[in-house]
C-alpha cells in the first residue's frame, strides 16, 4: 500500500450522501463526520435556464432540507475548483446554514485570467477575498472531529484541489469513473502534462481510498455512478491506467481536447463561480447582467 503524504485515518469512514444534478451531470455531496453532527458540502449546484435568464436553487434546497432533517451542523462548503459547467450555490447554502466557503489558493490565477476575459472593472477583487478560506497544498481543516486534507491537483484548472476526508477523496474533475477517463486540460490555465502528474499523485494513494466524482456522463449507456477506489482507477481507467506514460497521456489528451466544444454553461458559470457563487453587481437599473464575450474562448 502506498503512503499518503500526511497522516490520515483511513479507518475513519465519513457518511457520504450524493445529490445528482441531471442537466449538468454534476454530483454534490454532504459529508458527515461519523463522530459528531458536523458536516461539509462539496460542489453545490445552482440551476440556470440560460435562454430565459432564470436561476433556480431547487437542488440546493434539497441539500439544505437534508442537513436540517438530520440536525447536522454545516461547517464547510467546499469548491474543488472553479467549475465551467455549472453554477455554485455556495452563498445561498451559507446564508441558510452557515459554514465557511473554501477553494484552492490558485483561485487568484483564475480570477486574473477570467477577469481580463470578461473585462471586469476594479470592483472585482482578484485576491480570492470572495471566499472564506483559500487552501494551499497540504493544508488541514476539521469537520467536527474529522481531520481533512487539501491537496493541490492542478491541470484541469490551476485551482483544482483534492480533498481527503477520512477514507473519502473528493477529486473534482481530475478523473471520471474508470470507464470515463480523465478531465479535459485545454481551458485557460489548464495543462495536460500537469494533469497527468496530479493524477499520478492521486493514484499513488492507498488502494482502498474511496474516490468520489464530480461528474458522470454514463459511457455506453450504463447507469449513473459516482464512487470508485484508487485501486480501480489505477487498474482500469481508460486514459491513465498503470503503464500509460506521461507522453502517451499528453498526446491522447491534447488530441481529444481539440475535438471538444465548450461546455454549454461555461460563460455564466465562470463569471459567477470566480466570485464564490455570488452574482455580479446589479446595473444602474438594479438588474444583474452576465457578459457574452465573442470569439475569445
Amino acid at each position: 500500500m502506498s503512503k499518503l503524504p500526511f497522516k490520515a485515518e483511513l479507518s475513519v469512514k465519513p457518511n457520504v450522501l450524493a445529490f445528482f444534478d441531471e442537466p449538468t451531470n454534476t454530483f454534490s455531496y454532504v459529508v458527515k463526520d461519523p463522530a459528531s453532527n458536523a458536516c461539509a458540502v462539496v460542489d453545490s449546484v445552482m440551476e440556470i435556464d440560460y435562454a430565459a435568464g432564470r436561476l433556480s436553487l431547487h437542488g440546493a434546497d434539497k441539500i439544505i432540507n437534508y442537513i436540517r432533517s438530520q440536525n447536522l451542523e454545516l461547517q464547510w462548503i467546499i469548491e474543488t475548483h472553479v467549475h465551467a459547467d455549472h453554477l455554485s450555490a455556495a452563498p445561498y447554502i451559507q446564508e441558510k446554514l452557515g459554514g465557511k466557503i473554501g477553494i484552492g489558493a490558485e483561485i487568484t490565477t483564475v480570477q486574473n485570467t477570467f477577469g481580463k476575459i470578461f473585462n471586469e472593472g476594479t470592483d472585482f477583487c482578484r485576491d480570492g477575498s470572495q471566499f472564506d478560506q483559500l487552501f494551499n497544498d497540504g493544508d488541514e481543516y476539521m469537520v467536527g472531529e474529522l481531520r481533512c486534507h487539501a491537496l493541490h491537483t492542478p491541470g484541469h484548472t490551476p485551482a483544482c484541489m483534492t480533498h481527503i476526508m477520512g477514507d473519502a477523496g473528493f477529486i473534482g474533475d481530475t478523473l471520471f469513473m474508470p470507464d470515463g477517463g480523465s478531465a479535459r486540460a485545454d481551458f485557460p490555465g489548464g495543462d495536460a502534462k500537469i494533469l497527468y502528474q496530479s493524477i499520478q499523485r492521486i493514484l499513488s494513494m492507498p488502494d482502498d481510498l474511496r474516490l468520489f466524482m464530480c461528474h458522470d456522463y454514463m459511457p455506453n449507456g450504463r447507469d449513473v455512478e459516482y464512487q470508485t477506489t484508487v485501486k480501480k482507477q489505477r487498474e482500469h481507467n481508460i486514459h491513465v491506467h498503470q503503464g500509460v506514460s506521461e507522453a502517451d497521456f499528453v498526446a491522447m489528451r491534447e488530441k481529444r481536447d481539440a475535438t471538444l466544444g465548450m461546455p454549454r454553461l461555461i460563460l455564466p458559470s465562470l463569471q459567477i463561480n470566480m466570485r464564490a457563487g455570488h452574482l455580479p453587481n446589479a446595473d444602474t437599473n438594479d438588474v444583474v447582467y452576465l457578459k457574452l464575450p465573442l470569439n475569445l474562448l
